[in-house]
């Protein structure tokens, strides 16, 4: 099966932004209205958002949940994250009619306490986001906005989460994250070695369709952000590839 396209849309400060590497302050702003954007991706054929709360991701506030109200009213299902530190937090994001929340620090930093969440709102309900870059060969994570440096490295926690029961596992290298220099399918395949059950989204460099089509295999679904905002890439043609 052929992965699925996510269409993503960054936030700060209710705008659209992207980062370039997970920095803030190389940061692009986009001239566009997050609501018409999602419209706009939803009219494409686009049947999930992926949402992220930058300002909560470094923060951990929710800074733009009045945006992600307004976008799960529309025919799309949201799965969104950024700020998740406390079951509050999550269950402000469910209340909010966020179909899938995305657990990023809080997944690095207290596994148990995702464990947890795992066996009490279900594993189709939680995305865990493992964000990577390669420090001294090995697959290093981060957390707060990928600000700061965790212990684990992601070959010793993806297979915790598969073993817990984790379904759905986003990981970017946040290397390529913005720069569109095509995805890193050595990591991708990585992951389906060490943790095959996982339902692996790929984020990061994706430019074109012959890099989606080179995620075949080794990716349930593919996000999309900056080829798809700067039109690199036409949202309908990609869901085609």
């Amino acid at each position: 099966m052929k992965p699925e396209i996510i269409p993503a849309l960054d936030l700060r400060g209710g705008r659209i932004v992207r980062l370039h590497q997970g920095d803030y302050a190389r940061e692009t702003e986009y001239a566009l209205d997050p609501i018409e954007q999602a419209r706009l991706y939803r009219a494409a054929g686009a049947r999930r958002l992926h949402v992220v709360d930058l300002d909560g991701a470094r923060g951990g506030r929710f800074e733009n949940l009045a945006v992600i109200e307004a976008l799960v009213v529309l025919d799309l299902e949201v799965q969104a994250g950024g700020g998740v530190r406390t079951e509050d937090d999550l269950r402000r994001l469910f209340d909010a009619g966020v179909r899938r929340v995305v657990l990023g620090s809080i997944a690095v930093r207290d596994c148990e306490c995702v464990f947890d969440w795992l066996r009490r709102f279900g594993a189709d309900r939680l995305v865990i986001a493992l964000d990577t870059r390669q420090v001294d060969g090995q697959w290093a994570l981060s957390s707060a906005g990928w600000t700061e440096p965790a212990v684990q490295t992601l070959d010793e926690l993806a297979p915790r989460y598969e073993r817990a029961g984790a379904r759905h596992l986003l990981c970017t290298d946040i290397a390529r994250d913005g720069m569109l220099v095509g995805p890193n399918l050595d990591l991708y395949a990585q992951l389906a070695q060490i943790a095959p059950a996982l339902s692996v989204q790929a984020s990061g460099g994706v430019r074109d369709c012959d890099d989606i089509n080179a995620l075949h295999g080794r990716a349930a679904a593919v996000i999309l952000g900056r080829s798809l905002l700067e039109g690199r890439v036409d949202l309908a043609g990609a869901l085609g590839c």
